[in-house]
C-alpha cells in the first residue's frame, strides 16, 4: 500500500493555512512594514503642515555662503527641517526673503573624494553690480554677521509669517521672527539648501581646485 503524501505543516502562528504563499508569514510582515508606513506617513503631514523646508533631497554636504553686505526686503526666520535621500531629518533654520541684494558673493563647498582628497569647488560672483534674488530661502545650520532689521516681530508664531514670500510658513505654535527690511554686513552662513523664484548672478565666476578652499 503506497505511503499516503504528508500535508505542508504551517507555523502555530499563522492565522491559516490558506494565508500562507511563498513562505511569507503576513502577520511578522505587517508588524515589519507598519513602521516604514508611519515614517511616510508622517513625512507627508509634515510637509503638508509646512516642517519640511527644502522641495527635494539635500545631499549629505553643507555649503558656505559669504558676501560683504545682504540687503533685503521682506524677511523670516523659522525652524524647519530638511530630508536627505536615506529620508533622515535634518534640523534648519529657514531664513526667507523677497527679495535680496547680495555684493561680493562666494559660495564653497569641499568634496573628499578617494586618492585624489579634498576637491573644492568655488563660485564667486556680485563683485561690481550686485547678485539679486527674488523669493531666495536659505536652510543654513550656522549664521553670522552684524544685521540690522526694521519694524522687527521676535517670537511670532511660525504659522502666521506675512511680511516676508509667501510660502514661508512653519508649524504653528513654533517660534519665528520677521522684519520688514534686513541689512547684514559680513554675512557668514552655513547652509543644506538654498532655493529662489530668481536668481541673478552679475559677473558670475566658477572655479574647481584641489585641496580645501572655502569662503571662510
Amino acid at each position: 500500500m503506497a505511503d499516503t503524501p504528508s500535508l505542508p505543516v504551517f507555523d502555530s502562528d499563522d492565522e491559516s493555512a490558506g494565508r500562507v504563499d511563498g513562505r511569507v508569514r503576513w502577520r511578522r510582515f505587517a508588524l515589519l512594514t507598519v513602521p516604514a508606513v508611519a515614517v511616510t506617513a508622517g513625512l507627508g503631514i509634515a510637509l503638508a503642515q509646512g516642517a519640511l523646508a527644502a522641495s527635494f533631497a539635500v545631499s549629505g554636504q553643507q555649503f558656505k555662503v559669504s558676501a560683504t553686505s545682504l540687503e533685503g526686503e521682506g524677511f523670516a526666520q523659522y525652524g524647519s527641517v530638511d530630508v536627505n535621500a536615506r529620508q533622515e531629518l535634518i534640523p534648519v533654520a529657514v531664513t526667507a526673503i523677497k527679495e535680496a541684494k547680495l555684493h561680493s558673493l562666494c559660495q564653497s563647498v569641499v568634496t573628499t573624494l578617494p586618492v585624489i582628497g579634498d576637491i573644492s569647488l568655488n563660485l564667486t560672483a556680485g563683485q561690481k553690480a550686485p547678485v539679486e534674488a527674488s523669493n531666495l530661502f536659505v536652510d543654513a545650520t550656522q549664521l553670522a554677521g552684524d544685521a540690522e532689521f526694521t519694524n522687527i516681530e521676535i517670537g511670532r508664531d511660525a504659522s502666521t509669517l506675512d511680511k516676508s514670500p509667501a510660502e514661508a510658513q512653519g508649524m504653528q505654535d513654533l517660534f519665528a521672527q520677521q522684519a520688514d527690511k534686513v541689512s547684514i554686513s559680513n554675512l557668514q552662513q552655513t547652509a543644506w539648501a538654498t532655493n529662489a523664484g530668481t536668481f541673478k548672478l552679475s559677473g558670475l565666476s566658477m572655479n574647481i581646485s584641489k585641496g580645501k578652499k572655502e569662503c571662510f
